[in-house]
């Protein structure tokens, strides 16, 4: 723990601050991921820490989503191996994590940037700022949002979102429920500390408690659903319409997909 190339770990009052630093744009590797994911574990044995801060220390963007030079390279084995990493491991480090976990997104989360958003508990987002699920674009599913979302806003509309691809304003975010708190730019960070101070004041052992029982309560078949989708995801990821897309997306063309 400690030596990190892609994340800055730091406590700051009783908030440890877990800010990804992956120019340009926080492309997500499984080195990435690994890194936030120690930072989560990290924190968890930390009895001075009482909330966690998920941020960016990159000015525009929160996360771009995973690496599409990684995902170009990859076949659907290859997309498993990571798949296991940033979803089933990190996921695993939010469910056993026994303290409140806040991203502050300052800057655009797209993709699987969308996905370590609303893995947190809460999100603090900036005016302006696009949220969005993009992968249909680029022959790639996203698969654990074909399990939240529509669980979360209803499955039309979380058909709509996930079909098109197109970005979801932060303002429309918060009135779909996702987001938690629409501010000014400079005010996500000091929002979300103010947050993470409020949880703080709280006694550590009930909201160790609390919380493992509202994971336990709303997990349910949750991370098994997930697991089922991540099968077509992988499937999808070894068709040619798949590489096709993520070439064309790259080479800033129109894709050419075979009929059949």
């Amino acid at each position: 723990m400690g030596d990190y190339a892609f994340i800055e770990y730091a406590v700051r009052g009783a908030a440890a601050e877990i800010t990804m630093n992956r120019p340009p744009v926080n492309a997500i590797t499984k080195e990435l991921a690994r890194e936030v994911i120690d930072g989560y574990r990290r924190a968890r044995i930390d009895d001075g820490v009482r909330a966690v801060i998920l941020r960016s220390a990159l000015d525009t963007v929160f996360s771009a989503g995973m690496d599409l030079r990684m995902a170009r390279a990859v076949d659907g084995r290859g997309l498993r191996d990571f798949i296991e990493v940033f979803y089933f491991e990190m996921h695993e480090a939010q469910y056993r994590m026994g303290k409140p976990t806040i991203a502050a997104v300052t800057g655009h989360a797209l993709a699987a940037g969308t996905t370590w958003a609303v893995s947190c508990d809460m999100i603090v987002a900036a005016e302006g700022v696009n949220f969005g699920y993009p992968e249909i674009n680029v022959g790639v599913m996203p698969a654990m949002h074909l399990v939240h979302l529509p669980r979360q806003i209803g499955r039309h509309r979380a058909f709509e979102i996930l079909f098109t691809g197109d970005p979801v304003p932060s303002a429309e975010m918060h009135r779909l429920g996702i987001v938690n708190h629409v501010v000014p730019k400079a005010e996500v960070l000091p929002k979300a500390r103010a947050i993470a101070a409020k949880f703080a004041e709280k006694s550590p052992t009930a909201m160790r408690l609390m919380r493992d029982a509202w994971m336990r309560a709303n997990d349910l078949d949750y991370r098994r659903n997930i697991e089922n989708v991540v099968e077509s995801m992988c499937l999808l990821r070894d068709h040619p319409d798949a590489q096709e897309a993520l070439n064309a997306f790259v080479e800033h063309r129109a894709p050419k997909f075979k009929k059949g």
